[in-house]
Order: structure tokens, then C-alpha cells, then sequence
């Protein structure tokens, strides 16, 4: 007896595989649309980090979450949400003239702790169930790798836009410069990701 799959079957099957690829297109698509939506709806003078980063950011994790995007990808956006907090203590305890050595330090950990640990203790981090293999055969949290990724896109791409403004006399190149430059990178990190973890 013959093992022939029949034609008929293997192109509906063909079509089920195409509409979910679709369906995880449509939902990034509009992952993507919102946060760039929601990052320009708004301007006014910035801070060391806008406002509007740190709104992009946090729609970001909702909205990822909200349509069942991995954790992978919903960590990068916590990251860079806890970089735009922590630049933005930073910036207020100056202009507060409070300062103390170690000031930095103590709110990069504070931050990462106050995030970090009631993940943990929630069971969001530390699932083995929820865990990436890396290329060096180590298993890693998706929402923690998602964090500590996110957290280096997001300084990488606002330690950029400092750069760059400096290069050009203190003026940006272009309007929303200092929204889109952090974004950028967990955007592409997003992509990426999304396309890692399928």
C-alpha cells in the first residue's frame, strides 16, 4: 500500500501553515505600527530620555504581552523601560541637587531589582518551561535574555543620539531624533528576535 499524501489535503495544509505565518505578521505589524504610533503622538521638550521613549517603551511591553509575542521580545521592551526610569532618576535627583557617590549605581541596581525580583518571585523568570538554548548549549530565561538585551539596545541607541547631536553642534538631524534613535534598536532587536524564537 502507498504512502501518497493527497493533493488536496497538502494544499489546505499548505493554507493553514500560510495563514498562521499571516496571522503572526499582522500581529507584529501592528505591535510595530503602535509603537511608533504612540511615540509620536506627542512631543515637548526632552529630558535626558523623553517622556515619549518611556511611553513607547511601556506600550510596547503591554501591547506584546496582549498579543502573545514571547517573552524574548516582551523582555526587550522591559529593558529598555527600565533604562529610560533609570536615566530619568538619574536626570531628577540632579536637578534636585541630590547627589551622593555611588548615586548611579545604586539606581541602576535599585531599578533592575525592583523589576527583576518580582518577576522571579511570580514565577515570570526562572520557568524552565520559558527558557532559550544559546548557540554555547546554555539555557536562558527568555524574559531575563529579553531584559538584559533590551536594556544594552536601548542605552546603545540614546548613548547614539548623544553622539551624533554632538557632532552636529548640540542640534539633532532630524525632528524625533531623540525618540526614534533609542526605539530603533529594540525594534530591529524585536525582528530579530521574533524570527529567532518561531
Amino acid at each position: 500500500m502507498e504512502n501518497n499524501i493527497h493533493p488536496v489535503k497538502s494544499r489546505q495544509a499548505g493554507a493553514a501553515r500560510q495563514s498562521r505565518l499571516f496571522d503572526r505578521v499582522k500581529k507584529i505589524s501592528i505591535y510595530l505600527l503602535s509603537v511608533f504610533a504612540i511615540s509620536f503622538l506627542f512631543t515637548q521638550k526632552a529630558l535626558a530620555v523623553c517622556p515619549i521613549c518611556t511611553l513607547a517603551v511601556g506600550a510596547g511591553v503591554g501591547l506584546s504581552r496582549w498579543l502573545g509575542i514571547d517573552d524574548t521580545i516582551s523582555g526587550l521592551w522591559v529593558g529598555g523601560l527600565i533604562v529610560s526610569l533609570i536615566y530619568w532618576t538619574i536626570d531628577w535627583l540632579g536637578k534636585k541637587n541630590i547627589r551622593f557617590k555611588g548615586i548611579k549605581i545604586i539606581t541602576i541596581f535599585g531599578y533592575y531589582l525592583l523589576i527583576v525580583v518580582p518577576f522571579y518571585f511570580k514565577g515570570f523568570l526562572g520557568n524552565p518551561h520559558n527558557s532559550l538554548l544559546c548557540f554555547c548549549g546554555l539555557y536562558f530565561d527568555k524574559l531575563f535574555l529579553g531584559i538584559i538585551v533590551g536594556s544594552f539596545g536601548f542605552w546603545f541607541g540614546a548613548s547614539w543620539y548623544y553622539f551624533l547631536k554632538e557632532k552636529n553642534y548640540g542640534r539633532a538631524y532630524f525632528p524625533f531624533q531623540k525618540v526614534v534613535m533609542p526605539i530603533t534598536p529594540l525594534i530591529i532587536l524585536s525582528i530579530i528576535f521574533y524570527f529567532l524564537t518561531r
